[in-house]
């Protein structure tokens, strides 16, 4: 079942994307900052083990490397999972497998709550929104540009998030998502996956539009963990 079966009553009309990210102004929603821009690089490099575990992260240092001020760096560098230590700064520190599968664990039940409520609350605007995204996704799937797929995906996700309507569980979801971007991120580079990760989208708009909770919050927690097996994949790849 994918969006297409829905009989053309229930279909939601195209519209312009109207839905902000909860963790940006509303002046410019999908405008992404130098912190956030330096935490996604500096998180790849993790990912990848350019950054061993233990290396230092000086503050100085990286922001000569990118030409940018200190204060971005300290930022990106307090979004990051590092290690903060008393007078040697901070080092890389990459979670390990049970941390890794406890925050994916958690991301899968806060994401599947948020869907869950968003099909009950999301209001026709946000429904529209959330398909337009959508649309916009199917296309970048068959573009293969993982970076812009990434950017329109967090889009994606925050539309959901807003649409459970209760800015508490919107909150401290994304909170975790920051913790678990670079490792959902990497995902994204694995052969096919964007295609698939756009089939699994598909499952949970189709339930957010027929107003399914328990379809849309099941669809989403399947989602979040064939990511994490995504990653897994990637992670043992490079």
């Amino acid at each position: 079942m994918s969006l297409d079966d829905l009989p053309s009553s229930d279909r939601p009309r195209p519209v312009e994307p109207a839905v902000q990210r909860v963790d940006r102004t509303a002046s410019n929603p999908y405008k992404i900052t130098r912190a956030e821009e330096l935490r996604l690089q500096l998180a790849d490099e993790i990912v990848r083990g350019a950054l061993a575990p233990g290396s230092p992260l000086d503050e100085t240092d990286i922001a000569r490397r990118f030409n940018v001020s200190r204060t971005p760096v300290r930022e990106a560098l307090r979004q990051l999972a590092v290690d903060a230590r008393a007078h040697r700064g901070a080092v890389v520190a990459r979670p390990s497998i049970e941390r890794m599968t406890e925050m994916f664990e958690a991301m899968a039940e806060l994401e599947a709550m948020c869907a869950g409520l968003a099909a009950g609350r999301m209001a026709p605007a946000e429904r529209h929104a959330l398909e337009a995204i959508h649309e916009e996704l199917r296309v970048l799937s068959h573009a293969g540009n993982p970076e812009r797929f990434h950017e329109v995906n967090e889009r994606f996700h925050n539309a959901i998030y807003a649409g459970s309507q209760n800015g508490y569980i919107a909150e401290i979801t994304l909170a975790t998502r920051v913790r678990v971007q670079p490792f959902r991120r990497a995902q994204f580079r694995n052969l096919g996956r964007l295609a698939k990760s756009h089939a699994e989208h598909d499952r949970v708009v189709v339930a957010i539009m027929r107003g399914d909770h328990v379809g849309a919050a099941a669809a989403m927690r399947a989602h979040i963990e064939l990511v994490r097996g995504e990653y897994e994949i990637y992670a043992v790849s490079v």
